[in-house]
């Protein structure tokens, strides 16, 4: 075992220094990371064997974590480096009857929406006391940072109460004018729906729902931003609408126009972001912007999302912005090539019309 956590420090230390957002480990492979969105195989170590992957998995697992994995088969969790200089949020599972792990890098350092290259609107949705944002976007966009980013603005601005609610804890929050309390799914609360019920006997100003993933953790954070609290999510949707269809559709048809109707009410707006690479280096967000307007919270009360894109696209001067015009607005500014854009389009026949 000491060879093993041995190795995984110097895999760590490579992983921190190369600024790679994720370490792969799986049998018959080298490690790999990656780096601006790409897989680089680190081409002069060995190619990892069986038991390679469970010694380095072993290595980074606490006993109960252990058990669990072998009890489920994967497990998610965090993981402290360099005296928590340094954190990873990992996932362990089998494939074809080997262990292999995946290890995201998570910043020590929380960035604000300025150094995140994120739009300035976003300062908007750290100053309502009450209601429902969300940010959505493919798994690995940096839905988790941006979340971070606005909750890290409240922390600094206001003397909130503030629950989390991850799995795993992601970033840490160091307390400044607000409270910050953090919970982990399974560490402490068995699960994302009884720790978002028992928020509201913990006089929360913000909650923030790592993620949702049952039509019962749905209801429950819309009903908190009913209720006088500001509530943050994350959804792994592709635009707007998309997300609105989402969370209406995993209720019975029965109960579909309350949902609509608490949703028109209580949402105050959705970020769709990408991270795309940019001709400097790196990767750069683009984003669809939705803010709750009378137009909007109509669409969505009389199940008419399908128009949702037609009103974001014209409200440009109360700060709304759609994917492409974003995509295209970031190929004027020479910041991301015309294929990148085109790419990570959802309608690349508008897209080459706007840029045109």
């Amino acid at each position: 075992m000491t060879d093993y956590i041995t190795q995984l420090k110097e895999l760590l230390s490579i992983t921190i220094q190369e600024q790679a957002s994720d370490l792969h480990l799986s049998v018959g492979h080298p490690p790999v990371l990656r780096l601006a969105g790409r897989l680089v195989s680190l081409i002069k170590m060995k190619k990892l064997v069986s038991e390679d992957t469970k010694g380095l998995s072993e290595a980074l697992m606490t006993e109960n974590q252990r058990l669990r994995f072998l009890e489920k088969k994967e497990i998610d969790f965090s993981y402290n480096f360099l005296e928590k200089k340094a954190r990873f949020r990992v996932n362990v599972f089998f494939q074809s009857g080997e262990v292999a792990s995946v290890l995201r890098q998570i910043p020590a350092k929380i960035r604000t929406i300025e150094e995140l290259n994120l739009p300035p609107i976003l300062h908007e949705f750290t100053k309502p006391t009450q209601g429902f944002i969300l940010i959505t976007g493919p798994s690995s966009h940096g839905k988790s940072t941006t979340l971070a980013a606005l909750i890290d603005e409240i922390n600094h601005t206001r003397a909130d109460h503030i629950i989390t609610i991850e799995d795993p804890i992601e970033y840490v929050f160091e307390d400044d004018r607000a409270i910050v309390d953090q919970r982990e799914v399974y560490h402490d609360t068995l699960s994302f729906s009884g720790a978002l019920r028992s928020a509201f006997r913990q006089d929360p100003d913000v909650i923030m729902v790592g993620e949702m993933r049952d039509p019962e953790t749905m209801a429950t954070a819309i009903t908190a931003a009913e209720t006088g609290h500001l509530v943050f999510a994350t959804l792994h949707t592709n635009s707007a609408a998309q997300t609105i269809h989402r969370i209406v559709d995993s209720f019975p048809a029965a109960q579909q126009d309350q949902i609509r109707a608490q949703l028109s009410g209580s949402l105050l707006g959705v970020v769709s972001q990408r991270l795309i690479p940019s001709i400097k280096g790196g990767l750069i967000p683009a984003c669809e912007i939705m803010l709750s307007t009378p137009a909007i919270s109509n669409l969505i009360r009389e199940n008419k999302t399908h128009e949702i894109p037609l009103v974001i696209e014209t409200s440009a001067e109360v700060g709304m912005i759609s994917l492409n015009r974003y995509l295209a607005n970031l190929v004027k500014r020479k910041e991301i090539s015309l294929e990148n854009a085109f790419n990570y389009s959802l309608n690349p026949a508008e897209l080459r019309i706007l840029i045109r």
